[in-house]
């Protein structure tokens, strides 16, 4: 038979009327008229840290999930670990369960090296924190999801075979074996006249193996001989072992293993990056329909992001946890990230994430009318925010990230609640909540600002430092005094001020920059020193000019 590939990139194309894309997906699903519970797929390799980018696995499906659950509809996200699929190489990072990264000498690396080859659920966990390496990963997903707010079921597909739910699958894609292997022809150059979609467990030195010798449909098992693996640039060297293995012991190869979920778990949308769009999508589809017969669930491609401007990779360390995320900004900035359009690549920069936080409090403000928009702006922010926020609160206060990291300068509760009610980012009669959740940006911005080193991260000398300054120094810090209580200037104003009060009293101006930041740092350097003052409380900013205790 003929088979035409669906393209994966339509959803990207239907109904641009829609101002939020999982409100397209919950239409085109629909349209199919599935079944209830409506399933709704991801799925990770637990192969290293579970890192931000592999959250789009997650997020994706989580908003369509929730526009269908809006609309009436009985929803399950469910989230493979596909945890038979053997170690191919040792990543260079790995995570504990509390999220920390730690290198690979960190560990036993000479254990997980003598394990190349084995299923992760076969893997010891390299910290002793969980049952295997695939359950160590897997919780940290699992993790990531909940901190986030979004509830997936986990399936482990060691699971899968071992309870006998992957069988009839198993035994229809071996009984058919010759027309999967025509059908993987289409797709892949390595497919001889020899070949048999089942990777068995070598029960004398645990690895996977790709060589089948023979099928045994009536007792459900295979001959294999245990061969070498390539992986990558590298070969895992098999035992030689000749043996027997059921169809509960070994795995399909991941072309054939994708559509068995589907078919199992009756999967009617699933979300994935690009590379399966140009790989494994469309043999998949063709297996599905043609060898399976059953319909390929709706798909939709994102498009990756990057992590400061580098690929996401956890073999080569350039990773983020959502964990370590969350102690820079509010999980529902983080949902916001994700709830913007898929099919745009993005950077998540840790450097910029003020940015990031910064349109996140617009879309807020144009939810509940504090600011205008666009007619576009202002309907995607009505759309989107309810998806994003744990609840829709009137009267929420946030105090602007940047400001949030110049409060994170002192620990003094009492001057950060001063200075953020007097910059009129407090409100004093706001309701408790309000304040107490606006307050609790600023250490979220104070870690942004230590973790970047960028130029909030100073500290407030919260005491006078002891110096002394020369009379015309003292002179002109008198001067910027009186300026700065007779204009109340705004940042700008006050930065070139400080240039126009050294010149008028014959100060070098760098000297003049060094006394500033002697007297509000106990430091030579700092931030750019006009709007860092214009940030502080008025009377704090005056008394410490005129040097007073």
């Amino acid at each position: 038979m003929t088979f035409e590939a669906t393209s994966p990139h339509t959803l990207n194309e239907i109904d641009h009327r829609r101002v939020f894309w999982a409100d397209a997906v919950a239409d085109a699903i629909e349209a199919r008229d599935p079944d209830e519970p409506v399933v709704i797929k991801g799925g990770i390799s637990p192969s290293g840290v579970p890192h931000l980018g592999n959250m789009n696995e997650v997020l994706r499906g989580y908003f369509v999930a929730e526009v269908l659950r809006e609309r009436g509809h009985e929803v399950r996200q469910v989230f493979t670990a596909d945890d038979r699929d053997p170690l191919r190489k040792l990543p260079r990072t790995l995570a504990d369960s509390a999220g920390n990264l730690v290198g690979l000498s960190e560990v036993d690396a000479g254990a997980l090296g003598r394990n190349l080859g084995h299923p992760y659920t076969s893997i010891p966990d390299p910290f002793g924190e969980a049952d295997s390496y695939g359950a160590h990963f897997t919780d940290l997903i699992e993790q990531s999801a909940a901190l986030l707010g979004v509830p997936i079921e986990v399936v482990s597909t060691t699971e899968l075979y071992e309870s006998g739910r992957f069988d009839d699958v198993v035994r229809h894609v071996l009984e058919h074996r010759e027309q999967a292997r025509e059908i993987l022809a289409n797709y892949q150059d390595k497919v001889d006249e020899d070949y048999v979609p089942f990777n068995p467990i070598c029960e004398a030195c645990g690895k996977i193996t790709e060589t089948v010798l023979s099928v045994d449909l009536g007792a459900g098992t295979v001959e294999y001989e245990c061969t070498d693996m390539t992986a990558g640039d590298r070969v895992i060297e098999g035992c030689g072992h000749r043996g027997t293995a059921t169809f509960r012991e070994g795995k399909l190869p991941w072309r054939f293993e994708w559509p068995a979920q589907w078919q199992t778990l009756g999967v009617d949308f699933e979300p994935f990056g690009k590379d399966h769009a140009e790989g494994s999508w469309v043999s998949g589809e063709h297996i599905a329909e043609a060898l399976l017969g059953i319909d390929a669930p709706l798909p939709m491609v994102y498009e990756w992001f990057t992590l400061n401007g580098e690929p996401f990779s956890s073999s080569e360390g350039n990773v983020i946890l959502v964990s370590e995320v969350l102690e820079l900004i509010e999980p529902e900035v983080l949902r916001y990230f994700f709830a913007k359009d898929p099919k745009k690549a993005r950077d998540f920069s840790v450097e910029r994430l003020d940015q990031l936080v910064d349109e996140f409090d617009r879309v807020e403000r144009l939810y509940f009318g504090e600011e205008a928009g666009t007619e576009k702006e202002t309907a995607l922010a009505e759309r989107v925010y309810p998806f994003v926020v744990e609840e829709v609160r009137e009267g929420r206060i946030r105090i602007p990230y940047t400001y949030a990291a110049v409060l994170g300068m002192t620990d003094e509760p009492d001057l950060r609640v001063t200075m953020a009610e007097r910059a009129g980012h407090l409100p004093p009669d706001a309701p408790a909540w309000a304040r107490e959740d606006a307050l609790a940006r600023i250490p979220l911005a104070r870690a942004w600002a230590e973790r970047t080193d960028n130029e909030y991260n100073y500290e407030l000398a919260e005491s006078l430092p002891d110096v002394e300054f020369d009379p015309d120094v003292a002179a002109a810090l008198d001067d910027l005094a009186a300026f700065v209580e007779r204009e109340a200037p705004d940042d700008e104003d006050l930065q070139g001020e400080i240039y126009e009060t050294a010149r008028r009293h014959d100060v070098d101006v760098g000297q003049f920059f060094t006394a500033g930041y002697r007297l509000f740092l106990d430091t030579d350097e700092g931030p750019r020193l006009g709007p860092f003052l214009a940030a502080l409380d008025r009377e704090f900013v005056l008394k410490r000019l005129r040097r007073e205790a």
